[in-house]
């Protein structure tokens, strides 16, 4: 037997299986019908919507208008900004950073980035340089100049690659120019806020930051 229950106590029931429509049959006898009205009204009522997701960037732009001094914050901002193409947003934003570039390898970074923005323009072109460079192997400052501009394109790796041609040739070049380009590159393909190792673990690494770590360690040792 069936027994249907209101308040916890028996109010009907029925015994044995029943087709599909006796059954509604049964619940409609004790289940009230929608007053009128109500599902107009609750089909007018208004969604509450979330407010607009806001993107990364304007999250860091709120972060620093509540607190400038946010160095971590700057960091990240002015990166995203130099990703997406606005150099002259990011270098304004940079600004308050860039004192510390002697002592702090992102902010190196950053700013190795921004100086080969700002190069590129007046440079030679690829095609150029890369001729220049066929004729004759050690010039150097055309190979430096490629390097600016595969910077200012983010093609990371090719600069990487023009910078070992340099060391292979003199490791020295320039004051340790192309060694500490080289080192900024790096700390650039290395993403921010990764997580820290469990203690006893080595941390994990892109396998191609480590490939290119390897290569100038053997460079440099050579």
């Amino acid at each position: 037997m069936v027994m249907l229950l209101k308040d916890g106590q028996p109010v009907d029931g029925f015994v044995g299986a029943l087709p599909e429509g006796q059954i509604r049959a049964f619940l409609d006898k004790h289940v009230p019908d929608t007053a009128p009205g109500q599902a107009e009204e609750e089909a007018e009522m208004p969604v509450t919507e979330a407010g607009p997701v806001l993107s990364r960037l304007e999250q860091l732009q709120q972060d620093l208008a509540t607190n400038p001094a946010n160095d971590k914050a700057r960091t990240e901002y002015v990166e995203l900004l130099l990703k997406d193409g606005r150099m002259d947003d990011a270098r304004m934003a940079f600004e308050p950073l860039a004192g510390k570039a002697l002592t702090d390898h992102r902010t190196q970074a950053l700013a190795d980035w921004i100086e080969a923005e700002r190069a590129a323009p007046a440079l030679r072109s690829v095609d150029a340089l890369q001729a220049a460079i066929a004729a004759n192997k050690r010039d150097f400052d055309a190979r430096y100049s490629l390097v600016q501009q595969h910077m200012a394109a983010q093609h990371w790796t090719a600069a990487l690659d023009e910078l070992l041609e340099i060391l292979m040739r003199d490791k020295s070049w320039n004051d340790d120019r192309a060694r500490k380009t080289y080192v900024s590159i790096l700390e650039l393909l290395t993403p921010t806020g990764a997580p820290k190792p469990v203690e006893g673990q080595a941390p994990a690494t892109d396998p191609t930051v480590e490939s290119y770590r390897r290569r100038l360690s053997m460079v440099v040792l050579s």
